[in-house]
């Protein structure tokens, strides 16, 4: 809501407070049209000022791919890696394809890489994980500038990364890891093994893309899988980041989080598990809070997040449904004021 002078009053807005005479009998109640002949009546009795509701846009997404295309690209990479067997790769060739229809399709959109855009948690399969990934990765290589060809091989890799999870029969979806078994676990641990053993004999993808496909779960600190490595290229680095958040918000490999218990748990990692400098442009991006989601602000009050506030992630605008003693309100409050 707002303060209005009368004066100003055009004779469409509606009263967020009710207006009392000096006598506080209630003149004209919350909520009610103010006709021409109301504001007349007002300035007749000398009252000056009136709160006034605002107009509350509805909450507005930004995605990196929408909707339709992200289905569109799901449904290609099912087709494709479904259809696939242990060394019998023709199919997979079409991948390669693939990324770069994704890329062409992040780039097509303006500013892609100054927006703040809004990644929820979801349940997801392994290709619609794949995709995610690719996008994210793309947008992580375009804001560090790296080459075309860079950009390609980690578009590639995106979509290949988990081909080894085909090879599996344990449980792994929206699957806490600790609790399988040690054999389980194990088993797990070698999907990055057997997607790079059914590719590295082709040459119709670098080494590049192999290497981050074997290595998409290592990590700097050696507490990674499957060969606790610890000297891992750049382009690497940029998968694995990726990924680790993809996964933690689709629950692939572990629960499924909120998207700020994932920001959270890559900010305490970073330079330790994950290279800090990939991870500050990741979170550059991401909407701590998407659009649509219910928050609680540090007042006690209750709102839903409306729109991103550019280059600042995690101070949305949101409007206030309840105020802190649970009242019904409709308040816009931009977090960044």
């Amino acid at each position: 809501m707002r303060l209005c002078k009368v004066d100003d009053l055009k004779g469409t807005e509606v009263l967020a407070k009710d207006v009392m005479t000096l006598e506080y009998k209630v003149l004209l109640s919350a909520g009610t049209l103010l006709k021409p002949e109301y504001i007349e009546k007002l300035k007749e009795l000398n009252i000056r000022d009136v709160y006034v509701k605002e107009e509350v846009p509805d909450a507005k997404q930004v995605v990196i791919l929408k909707e339709e295309v992200e289905a569109d690209f799901r449904s290609k990479v099912k087709s494709i890696l479904e259809k696939h067997t242990y060394s019998h790769n023709e199919k997979l060739m079409e991948l390669s394809q693939t990324a770069d229809y994704i890329i062409t399709n992040i780039l097509q959109e303006e500013e892609v890489v100054e927006k703040i855009y809004d990644i929820k948690e979801r349940s997801s399969d392994i290709y619609e994980h794949s995709i995610n990934l690719c996008s994210l990765a793309t947008l992580v290589a375009l804001r560090m500038e790296l080459s075309q060809d860079t950009v390609h091989d980690i578009g590639v890799s995106s979509l290949l990364h988990d081909l080894g999870l085909r090879y599996l029969s344990i449980p792994y979806e929206n699957q806490n890891l600790d609790e399988l078994s040690e054999s389980e676990y194990a088993e797990y641990k070698k999907h990055p093994i057997y997607g790079y053993s059914a590719l590295r004999d082709e040459n119709w993808i670098s080494e590049a893309v192999k290497n981050m496909i074997l290595y998409h779960h290592e990590r700097l600190d050696g507490s990674g899988y499957p060969l606790k490595a610890t000297d891992i290229s750049r382009e690497c680095r940029i998968i694995q980041i990726c990924e680790a958040f993809d996964e933690m918000i689709c629950g692939i490999g572990c629960k499924r989080m909120k998207v700020y218990e994932a920001v959270r748990y890559l900010r305490l990692n970073k330079d330790i598990k994950f290279d800090g400098k990939i991870v500050d442009i990741l979170l550059e991006f991401t909407a701590v809070y998407p659009a649509g989601s219910v928050v609680l602000t540090n007042e006690g009050e209750t709102g839903i997040v409306l729109y991103q506030n550019k280059q600042y992630p995690d101070r949305p605008v949101i409007r206030i449904t309840k105020d802190r003693n649970g009242t019904a309100v409709d308040v816009v409050k931009d977090l960044t004021e």
